[in-house]
């Protein structure tokens, strides 16, 4: 099978294939990494077995899996693992940022961002929530800005944001940044120590079950109310159960939810996996098959929303083609009207020609 893997990068052509094949095997044509990604099948038996444990008596040690996780994302991300807690939702990191805010801060946000990253701060009625269109976020930064929270890749249609000119902004200007990594953890070189703050769900680039996200804080922990600690964000959990947390954590770990054991012992595999393949393997294969989508839509006369250097192409008024599309066993979404298509490790050229054969129909 052709992988379309494009460029001279760590590890053989060979190793790259096998890895996939052994990993995933979909029925169909799945180009819907940006809703889900799929699960690979070393991820699969390690929930298998966490289950079975846990239905006959004697649980494994899920605990070891979420501190491997945390390890394995710090590691992604470029960051010690001290600074990142482990979660279930952006949304909810998002919230314990607001409610860091003092009452009449500013906060500039990106136009149509993903809700979870926007609304926690449009429900506080006393912040000052400014909306602008991505590409002038960075122009937009003025004194006063409290925050700047936008997501890294637009969820929408794959535009890519600036975010080294966001955060020169920001420093200049005093104020700190907020980066949603969901749609782009997995495959952009991203360096969570140029931001305040980042967090990312799991379940998309990352292949990990739903259930597992991280948040990303400063050494000085940010200056976050721990508003949600329950007994794992003691340093010593097991001895935090009861009555109130006598010593938080003193890493970001006191930011930690109580965790969806099941998932993590999965998310442990799927990351290893990742750290097997490499990223800037994963990238090379992922823009090749987008720009040879990109490619044939110009073909076909079709011009894709512009998100150069994104594995994820969005083009306008295609969605209606979604459901013929699934009905023809090609996966991809219907998002504000575009069709969107997002490309992964266990894509090939042949998925990227199935996509563009049936839309040519």
């Amino acid at each position: 099978m052709d992988y379309g893997f494009a460029g001279d990068h760590s590890g053989s052509m060979e190793t790259f294939e096998s890895l996939v094949r052994a990993e995933f095997a979909p029925k169909n044509t799945y180009l819907n990494t940006a809703s889900t990604g799929l699960l690979p099948a070393r991820t699969v038996a390690a929930l298998r077995t966490a289950v079975e444990a846990a239905a006959a008596g004697a649980p494994t040690d899920m605990f070891a899996d979420v501190e491997a996780s945390r390890a394995a994302f710090a590691r992604l991300v470029g960051v010690p693992g001290s600074r990142v807690a482990a979660g279930a939702s952006v949304a909810v990191y998002s919230g314990l940022i607001a409610a860091s805010l003092p009452a009449g801060a500013e906060v500039l946000t990106a136009e149509g961002d993903f809700s979870s990253v926007v609304n926690p701060f449009h429900v506080r009625s006393d912040l000052k929530v400014r909306s602008v269109p991505l590409e002038r976020v960075a122009e937009s930064v003025r004194p006063g800005i409290a925050l700047v929270a936008v997501s890294a890749v637009q969820s929408a249609d794959g535009r890519v944001a600036d975010l080294a000119a966001i955060g020169e902004a920001a420093r200049e200007h005093g104020a700190r940044t907020y980066v949603d990594a969901s749609q782009a953890a997995g495959w952009l070189d991203f360096d969570a120590d140029a931001h305040d703050y980042s967090a990312s769900v799991a379940f998309k680039w990352l292949f990990c079950p739903r259930g597992v996200a991280f948040l990303v804080v400063p050494e000085d922990l940010g200056g976050l109310t721990p508003l949600f600690a329950g007994w794992v964000a003691g340093e010593h959990p097991w001895d935090a159960c009861y009555g109130p947390i006598d010593e938080l954590a003193h890493s970001a770990r006191r930011f930690d939810e109580s965790p969806a054991l099941f998932s993590y012992a999965g998310a442990r595999r799927s990351l290893e996996l990742l750290e097997e393949v490499g990223r800037d393997t994963v990238r090379a294969h992922d823009l090749a098959l987008a720009d040879r989508f990109r490619a044939g839509l110009a073909s076909l006369g079709h011009e894709p929303v512009p998100s150069p250097g994104s594995p994820v192409v969005s083009v306008p008024g295609l969605g209606h083609r979604q459901g013929r599309l699934s009905r023809a066993g090609v996966e991809v979404s219907d998002r504000a009207g575009n069709l969107r298509a997002a490309f992964h490790l266990y894509n090939t050229a042949a998925d990227v020609d199935r996509l563009l054969d049936v839309l040519s129909a």
